[in-house]
């Protein structure tokens, strides 16, 4: 950041957003999906698109939009029925998608996510990176919740899931569109006084309190759980802004450092933020020893681990579990989730990523552990 440029300036600059849409914007006051409004915002990522933006969008609304296409009026309460709605309306929400960004000349991808996807070190692992290979490949992800088989998810409105796809793939940015102009000191639905909260931290208990829980009768992902996604993107170092996705170009606003919604600031920088959850998220599981090339290649080059750095291995470690890395001298130099299990790991150390294949049968990654995915200690 230059001495003139502000940490708003800063991030609209930032390379990697997750966008969330809620409910409450995504509707025509419940008669389904509002596509006016969908295809403006659509227009307006197309514009970060060809900014180099890598983007992944959260959406909520299959559940409204499914009430719509089987002529319900009230959001029923039933588990069952509440899947069903989804599964209905999925339909409608990813062909309004695929429909709007096609104008630009865009690819998108269904993804359908759980919180146990994200919780699921081996699932973990492959969500991720599902997302970024279709973010190299200039894909825009379309992430919902996969409401057909959760339960208490349903009642998150994504706000959750946004933080922790936030946190999944390091994003820069995550912004969270919704009706309101973002986080008050109290609600400027009761009080029409309230003062906007311009900046905070992400993890300040004070904001808890000022939050609330006060819901719409659509959606059902109050401040409080938007505040919480603020909470859990911060554990990668990601920044969050709350904003009104009624605000004309609301995004091209964000790009251009607009003072807009409210800020929330991670404590720490995203390597620390990083390292912090890496070291006290996941116990360890093995050990990974290094010839001395491959602490070079960490420890000079920042590079990722490959197979062909390692010597030996201990542990019964499965994929997506924390190890630790072990110097030639005995000290550790890294820990990180390792992409292959303690079997088929130790059947490729010492050989290169183009020879995985040829021993295992298959190849999940060509690195042992991403570099994304590994600390220096």
């Amino acid at each position: 950041m230059t001495q003139n440029e502000t940490q708003r300036q800063q991030l609209g600059k930032s390379k990697r957003w997750v966008i969330k849409i809620g409910s409450a914007l995504l509707t025509n006051e419940g008669r389904g999906l509002d596509k006016m409004a969908i295809q403006n915002w659509v227009a307006q990522m197309a514009q970060l698109h060809q900014r180099d933006i890598e983007l992944v969008l959260v959406s909520s609304g299959s559940i409204v939009e499914g009430m719509s296409r089987l002529n319900w009026t009230q959001r029923p309460t039933a588990l069952y029925q509440l899947q069903a709605a989804a599964a209905v309306g999925q339909m409608g929400m990813v062909q309004t998608y695929e429909s709007f960004f096609q104008e630009h000349a865009i690819h998108t991808a269904q993804i359908l996510l759980t919180h146990d996807d994200l919780v699921n070190r081996q699932r973990y692992l492959n969500a991720r990176s599902t997302l970024h290979t279709l973010m190299n490949l200039k894909v825009v992800p379309v992430v919902n919740e996969n409401d057909t088989v959760t339960t208490d998810e349903l009642r998150g409105d994504n706000d959750t899931l946004a933080g922790l796809v936030a946190n999944l793939i390091e994003a820069d940015l995550l912004v969270i569109l919704t009706d309101q102009q973002g986080l008050y000191e109290h609600d400027p639905r009761l009080d029409p006084t309230a003062r906007l909260i311009e900046e905070g931290y992400a993890d300040d208990p004070r904001l808890e309190v000022m939050a609330g829980d006060t819901r719409g009768h659509l959606g059902r992902g109050g401040m409080l759980t938007k505040l919480r996604s603020a909470t859990l993107a911060a554990r990668s170092g990601t920044a969050t802004l709350i904003a009104s996705g009624r605000m004309t170009d609301v995004l091209l606003q964000i790009t251009a450092g607009e003072n807009i919604g409210t800020l929330l600031q991670p404590a720490q920088a995203p390597l620390a933020a990083r390292k912090q959850w890496l070291a006290s998220h996941l116990r360890m599981s093995g050990r990974l020893y290094l010839d001395q090339g491959a602490v070079k290649a960490l420890r000079e080059r920042g590079k990722s681990l490959l197979a062909i750095g390692v010597t030996h291995s201990e542990g019964d470690y499965a994929r997506g579990d924390m190890v630790v890395c072990i110097c030639p001298d005995g000290q550790e130099i890294a820990r990180g989730l390792v992409n292959y299990n303690a079997e088929d790991a130790n059947h490729i150390l010492g050989h290169s990523s183009e020879q995985i294949e040829k021993i295992l049968g298959y190849v999940d990654e060509p690195e042992l552990i991403h570099r994304d995915n590994l600390v220096l200690v």
